[in-house]
């Protein structure tokens, strides 16, 4: 046999070698993570909460967490890693292991929001594995039950001819202060923004008649029910809430929206498919559940289930608005 022969050979062998040991390292390495995602949870689960105990996110993290133990057959542990408006605790679960164990509940800001507004240790599209959204937040000017001004038309009447009116929001750039700024920029009105440490304060405020209004983000809808305060303007609403049949959306007065923030689910990135899709699967049987839908009109919180896919598309646009209204804002980090 020709030496030339023998060569092309030899290298035909090595070739096949090495694909040979190509597709046996793959095997080894996928076909644990096959088993693996089959035999998921086989212990506990821990969710992150970006806020406080006893705030609206936490306490539908637990409810949520509850459900899923009776599902996933595994305790679903919440641990509150409160700060910087849930971007510590995204931090902390974008560099933890990808098997699905480690989990985080924060809102959509976080993601689309406050990347435009603060230094964070993630990329919003490149460190996290996108589970499922469960709820959304709400929003709405309100003022106290007692004032002049029954409804919008009335309150912009006076709104011009006093400008300069003051209200509370549960911080800068939040659900109740972007809400605000773009009704007060539709209408050309002059507002002063008193800024709060969450929804309480903000109630607290108005409640004391420290401030003419609020820019409500959840919490003030059990003073509205009590008949402390009444809603003029709903925010971040695609249409009429039932239970309030005559308050109108931002839209319909011919205003820019801000879109939804919602009550999300994420894991770091690369958890495997099977894995996410299951979590994602327990969240949604959870969430239409009677239990869990009682626990979210107990809170006042609106139920608005998305998938991963979804959830990755809609939190894309968002960012992009944010993006831009921030930067006319003259927003800056």
């Amino acid at each position: 046999m020709e030496e030339k022969e023998v060569g092309t050979m030899s290298r035909q062998r090595n070739y096949l070698w090495i694909a040979i040991m190509s597709w046996s390292i793959m095997l080894l390495i996928l076909f644990p993570l096959q088993v693996f995602s089959q035999d998921f949870p086989t212990k506990p689960v821990t969710i992150y909460c970006g806020f406080s105990a006893g705030a609206t996110t936490d306490l539908t993290a637990r409810a949520l967490a509850s459900g899923a133990e009776k599902l996933l057959g595994v305790p679903v542990v919440v641990e509150n890693k409160a700060g910087a408006g849930g971007t510590v605790a995204a931090a902390l679960a974008a560099n933890k292991k990808p098997d699905g164990y480690t989990l985080v509940v924060v809102s959509t800001g976080v993601l689309a929001q406050r990347p435009h507004l603060q230094k964070v240790a993630y990329d919003p599209f490149k460190d996290f594995t996108m589970i499922c959204q469960y709820a959304r937040y709400s929003g709405a000017l309100t003022v106290l039950k007692d004032t002049p001004f029954k409804n919008i038309d009335e309150f912009v009447t006076h709104a011009k001819a006093h400008p300069g009116l003051s209200y509370s929001s549960p911080g800068m750039f939040s659900v109740g202060h972007l809400g605000v700024e773009l009704f007060r920029q539709c209408k050309g009105l002059e507002f002063k923004h008193v800024p709060t440490k969450g929804g309480s304060e903000a109630s607290t405020q108005l409640l004391g008649k420290h401030v003419d209004f609020m820019g409500g983000a959840g919490i003030h809808i059990q003073y509205v029910k009590q008949g402390l305060m009444r809603m003029l303007v709903l925010f971040i609403a695609d249409k009429r809430d039932p239970d309030f049949p005559n308050v109108p959306t931002l839209k319909e007065l011919g205003c820019q929206d801000a879109p939804a923030y919602g009550y999300i689910v994420l894991g770091p990135k690369g958890i495997p498919e099977a894995i996410y899709k299951k979590l994602g699967e327990t969240f949604r049987r959870v969430a239409e559940s009677p239990d869990f839908q009682k626990a979210l009109a107990k809170l006042e919180v609106s139920y608005e289930y998305k998938d991963s896919r979804q959830l990755e598309r809609d939190v894309r646009v968002e960012y992009e608005f944010y993006k831009d209204f921030l930067k006319k804002a003259g927003a800056t980090k």
